[in-house]
């Protein structure tokens, strides 16, 4: 059964209680083994207080992992006293102890994916850790040029520029960085998800796509020419599209990606219509790390009322493109050589 790596994420969230959620469901428990890292009386606090029923198996090392159980592997003996809905300093290191853990772990193949919950990339930040956020230390971590790809069964989205602010987009983006998040898409789209052929939409620059030089000149000067060149390599990559209109029209569905020039752009039209269900894959790393769309929800947390469906997708997301991933390297293995005639045949 694979083995699916779970960070925490902050204690004092809903993440610890939409993990508990999924794998309350005992279907869950039959297609994997779920390993927490973290620690076991900060679940089985959050068990208790939500009143959340299911087997729970405490660990000290992944191989005492067993089935049929959600097993939880304590990083630290620490103590930790959870305060729902608190942004606090001990909640950020327990976070960041535990995704350390898990990394490491799924890089040195003792679990097959990660799956993150939730975390403040604000009291996270601390010893190891000074980073934007999961998609920034992971690529560290796994080595790689990651690119965030917002998933969920109408839409793929990925973005150029990520967590920074809006005033230095314009300053990072170039066509070499834009020509590697296409060459990123396409690969992650063949074999991360089996589309041979992947047709990538590209989003414009400024309004309008700059109305031919009225609005702006970078998507005539940088995008039109950068989109010819990826062509050159034979990736399927049209526009640029103004974002509006690409997503208000429906022409999303016609493409299997779409490349978003920051972060915004390409974020609020996915989460407007797949908050529920979409899942945050980092595609380009050696290692399959997926995560639920939302945030630590502090507004929510300790209520029970938080939706586990984003998470329980991701956990999905990470085994899909897990079999994927295998599947393709299994196929660029056992592609057809051509034999060399015998002599007779030669005749």
């Amino acid at each position: 059964m694979m083995k699916v790596g779970i960070s925490m994420g902050d204690m004092n969230g809903i993440g610890v209680e939409v993990v508990l959620k999924t794998f309350k469901d005992p279907r869950m428990l039959q297609k994997m083994i779920p390993i927490v890292y973290g620690s076991s009386k900060v679940v089985s606090f959050h068990r208790k207080a939500l009143n959340i029923e299911l087997p729970l198996q405490h660990i000290s090392s992944i191989d005492q992992a067993q089935p049929r159980k959600l097993n939880v592997l304590s990083v630290t003996q620490d103590e930790f006293v959870v305060e729902f809905g608190k942004e606090t300093t001990e909640a950020g290191r327990l976070a960041r102890l535990s995704l350390q853990a898990a990394a490491a772990d799924v890089r040195n193949g003792l679990i097959d994916v990660l799956v993150t919950a939730p975390i403040n990339k604000h009291n996270i930040q601390g010893e190891g850790f000074s980073f934007a956020g999961h998609t920034e230390y992971l690529a560290q971590a796994f080595g790689g040029a990651p690119l965030m790809l917002l998933c969920s069964d109408v839409m793929r989205v990925g973005t150029v520029t990520g967590h920074i602010p809006l005033q230095e987009v314009a300053q990072k983006l170039t066509s070499e960085l834009i020509l590697e998040k296409l060459r990123i898409m396409n690969r992650s789209l063949i074999q991360d998800f089996g589309i041979s052929l992947p047709k990538i939409a590209v989003l414009s620059i400024d309004p309008h796509a700059g109305d031919q030089g009225v609005i702006g000149k970078l998507d005539q000067s940088l995008l039109q020419p950068t989109l010819r060149k990826a062509m050159d390599e034979k990736l399927v990559a049209l526009g640029p599209y103004p974002a509006d209109g690409f997503f208000g029209s429906g022409q999303f569905r016609e493409f299997d990606g779409i490349l978003a020039m920051y972060h915004d752009q390409g974020l609020t039209p996915f989460k407007a219509m797949n908050f529920h269900s979409g899942v945050n894959f980092t595609a380009g790393l050696s290692s399959i790390r997926t995560s639920p769309d939302h945030g630590v929800g502090y507004d929510l947390a300790g209520k029970g009322v938080a939706s586990e469906q984003s998470f329980r997708e991701a956990v999905f997301s990470a085994m899909d493109i897990y079999q994927k991933r295998k599947e393709q390297l299994q196929l660029e293995a056992n592609q057809l050589i051509p034999k060399r005639k015998g002599k007779q045949e030669e005749e």
